[in-house]
């Protein structure tokens, strides 16, 4: 070997060369991860910023989900309270460890539910980011994915509603991570996690791994010879058995059982406008974009930004290596979206097929979609990118190279500056039809401290009755128990919801009934202690916007007494029998009423 080609140290050329690309490339990773995690922080700014943006601000799914969470601070809140109750069966048992450990530490349900998203966000964003670093080894496409990932899911309430679902990303993201780089215990981690927070994505973790015991011989599918595939996906669908098991036997059993679809059917409460809406006679809607029923729900939301339809591209891409050159560097891991896409789809159709044991069919293709959407954007981003690039360079041309430099500036300025776009919309409407509507939906902002506060003076076991939506933010802003409300009116448990049912139409009918004895006797069965009365209450117009045909003929009943004029006995008790009043509400001692019928 000459000297010339040798390098510092007595070192071949060669090797030194290696050795700087390696440093180059990892200086290069680290900073497009770190501009990454930089935007993923910002997102989570933004939500603290709206989540502390008051006294009463919640979110709105966290007013299930949480409200009752406030036990563990102080255990005499909520007694025998149905709701508080049911919802606490039906918590995922991981979920609630993370609230109840926390809590030990003296910190509020709701002031952690605050805080969490931030954390969610920027978990998702790093393993979003390594995962799409396995599909394509370069930095940029991860850069794409992670930012596309938090953009599409900043107009979603999932991460944001700290609740169950909220965990979804992280988790799955992080068993895709693990899977690609075969690490056998964290994969096998992320699935018992996933198990033990959401159990639907944890089950389209399980199809992927069973798709993976799967090979192709011949057109014909056979058991993989890879003994370390066989283990791997072996044990993670073991784990998910276990998981699930221990899930099922922690369930509603005390509320059950799961209401049949047949049954479902009959009911208004499933069908347009209902608190369960889920069937539809519209077979688009129904099996394609329906909340809860459809393939790709909302999928305004899940196209939000539309940079990410850019991703549909990528098996086109993949196919015209020659003048795509970044394409080939694409490695065989790509095939894992497949899975996931097809795993999804199964279980989807599963989920139709059983309802509701599975519960919503949606759960199994929603949260997957996008983040098969958002990597494969990512990718196909970098791909184009790239492709722009090679193209200016191929002839001394100044306007080529303006152009491709020009359109990668206007990319990164779309990414950057799209959580923040909102407030433009006014001054520039085209804006709307590329940036969101909405950003961080979701948080309910309490408008009635004073009734809130009068609430929380009184003592932790009284009990509230009312028909006025208002009654869905008290247990959350006053932490007392209301008889029933709108929106702890599931209807999937059989157990649970008869009693919901039976004390709606009780509350209907002592609310705009004659009979004083009829009052009386829902006051007594029921232990009421303050009527909430809205304004519009003694309206037929607030009748049927509240409950509509969910509760006829008891509202139709309802409305017919006030459309005769007549006044039935709670709204003639308001002038004697005000505890707390306010331009829209008043609230009635119940005692009160009572006695003033006597």
């Amino acid at each position: 070997m000459t000297k010339g080609e040798r390098g510092v140290g007595g070192l071949d050329t060669n090797e030194n060369r290696h050795k700087i690309e390696n440093r180059k490339s990892k200086i290069e990773n680290l900073f497009w991860f770190s501009l990454s995690m930089a935007f993923a922080a910002m997102i989570g700014w933004m939500a603290l910023q709206r989540a502390f943006g008051g006294e009463y601000v919640v979110q709105d799914d966290a007013r299930q989900h949480v409200f009752w969470m406030q036990r563990f601070l102080d255990p005499a809140l909520f007694p025998n309270d149905l709701t508080a109750d049911y919802f606490q069966s039906v918590a995922p048992w991981g979920y609630t460890t993370v609230y109840r450990v926390m809590a030990t530490l003296g910190i509020d349900p709701f002031v952690l539910s605050k805080l969490l998203p931030p954390v969610l966000w920027l978990i998702a964003t790093a393993y979003c980011f390594g995962t799409c670093l396995q599909i394509l080894p370069v930095p940029i496409a991860s850069f794409f994915s992670s930012v596309l990932l938090n953009l599409s899911t900043v107009v979603a309430d999932d991460i944001n509603s700290a609740t169950p679902r909220a965990f979804v990303y992280p988790l799955f993201l992080a068993f895709l991570y693990y899977l690609m780089k075969r690490s056998p215990v964290p994969c096998w981690i992320a699935i018992a996690l996933q198990g033990l927070f959401y159990p639907q994505v944890m089950l389209v973790s399980c199809g992927v791994l069973v798709l993976r015991l799967v090979s192709w011989q011949d057109k014909r599918p056979r058991l993989t010879e890879s003994r370390n595939e066989q283990l791997l996906s072996g044990v993670g669908l073991v784990v998910g058995c276990a998981a699930l098991l221990f899930y099922a036997i922690g369930g509603a059993t005390e509320f059950g059982p799961t209401i049949s679809a047949a049954a479902a059917r009959q009911m208004p409460e499933f069908w347009k406008d209902g608190r369960g809406s889920f069937f539809s006679n519209n077979p688009f809607d129904y099996w394609l974009i329906s909340m809860r029923s459809g393939i790709v729900p909302r999928p305004s939301q899940l196209l939000k930004p539309p940079l990410v339809a850019i991703g549909l591209f990528l098996p086109l891409l993949i196919r015209s290596p020659q003048r795509y050159p970044l394409v080939q560097n694409i490695t065989d891991k790509v095939r894992v979206l497949v899975q996931v896409l097809l795993s999804s789809i199964v279980l989807f159709f599963a989920a139709h097929a059983v309802l509701f044991s599975l519960h919503h069919p949606s759960r199994y293709t929603q949260h997957s979609f996008r983040v098969v959407m958002v990597l494969s954007a990512g990718v196909t981003l970098a791909i184009l990118l790239d492709a722009l690039f090679r193209w200016a360079n191929q002839r001394n041309d100044w306007r080529r190279r303006l152009t491709a430099l020009g359109t990668a500036i206007a990319l990164g300025l779309f990414l950057m500056t799209y959580p923040v776009s909102v407030p433009l919309q006014k001054a520039v409407p085209v804006l709307e039809v590329l940036f969101p509507t909405r950003i961080l939906p979701g948080y309910i902002t309490g408008r009635e401290p004073d009734l809130y506060q009068f609430f929380a003076q009184q003592p932790r076991d009284i009990v509230i009755a009312s028909l006025s939506r208002e009654a869905n933010n008290l247990p959350s802003f006053s932490q007392r128990t209301v008889l029933v409300s709108w929106e702890y009116g599931i209807p999937y448990h059989v157990g649970y919801y008869r009693q919901v049912r039976e004390r709606v139409l009780d509350l209907i009918r002592a609310h705009y009934g004659t009979d004083a004895k009829q009052v009386r006797q829902f006051t007594e069965k029921y232990g009421i202690d303050y009527w909430l009365i809205q304004q519009e209450t003694f309206t037929p117009s607030f009748v049927e916007k509240l409950w509509g045909r969910q509760f006829k003929p008891e509202t139709s009943a309802a409305i017919a007494t006030l459309q005769q004029g007549t006044m039935p006995i709670v709204q003639q008790a308001i002038a004697d029998c005000a505890a707390f009043k306010n331009e829209r509400f008043v609230v009635l001692n119940a005692a009160c009423v009572v006695r003033s019928e006597n």
